[in-house]
């Protein structure tokens, strides 16, 4: 979302230039992150890739297919700017951009500049619907998706029945039953093309 370029040559040369915007960031039980926190299946698979030996898209996509199949849903009490939910669902994603990498967009209309988080509730779904969520998540459509419920917020409280994986910028981590997440806006100067 940066749109940092991948070539080194290239991203040295943009250093370079020292152009810089400031953008929001946020926190995850007092952990900072300024893209993605979140838990269920994809903190799971998080905390399964970062054990598994064979790194690489393909690795990720073959241990996705492993693991989705015994993963089991969970019931959540989410509490976002003081109005609560109750949500039984495959995973919950705090997003403060659109996307988790590589174009798959959980949350489409995120901006990193509204001092606001978009959390992503992935509902449960039958196995076959799989490859639709998939879809919906490579073309960017989550926003209008039945599969995926989309919440805006500043303060969120979340809790579930026991602790467990979240994953926090992509890092798996293990935390505790009760979850936070707060906006910090307009808080950390980055480099931009």
């Amino acid at each position: 979302f940066l749109n940092i370029p991948q070539n080194l040559k290239e991203a040295i040369l943009l250093i370079n230039q020292l152009k810089t915007d400031v953008i929001d960031s946020a926190y995850f039980n007092n952990k900072s992150f300024f893209n993605l926190a979140g838990m269920g299946f994809d903190a799971h698979l998080s905390a399964a890739f970062s054990k598994d030996k064979k790194r690489g898209l393909t690795g990720y996509i073959k241990l996705s297919l492993k693991e989705v199949f015994n993963y089991k849903d969970e019931l959540y009490i989410l509490n976002i700017d003081g109005v609560e939910y109750k949500r039984k669902a495959f995973a919950i994603t705090v997003a403060n951009s659109s996307q988790y990498g590589n174009n798959v967009y959980i949350a489409p209309n995120a901006s990193v500049k509204d001092g606001l988080l978009d959390v992503c509730i992935i509902k449960p779904f039958s196995l076959f619907k799989l490859p639709v969520l998939s879809y919906v998540m490579l073309k960017g459509t989550a926003e209008t998706s039945d599969m995926i419920e989309i919440i805006k917020g500043k303060n969120i409280k979340i809790s579930r029945a026991q602790d467990g994986p979240v994953h926090v910028d992509g890092e798996p981590l293990k935390m505790g039953k009760e979850l936070e997440a707060k906006i910090n806006p307009l808080s950390l100067e980055v480099i931009v093309p």
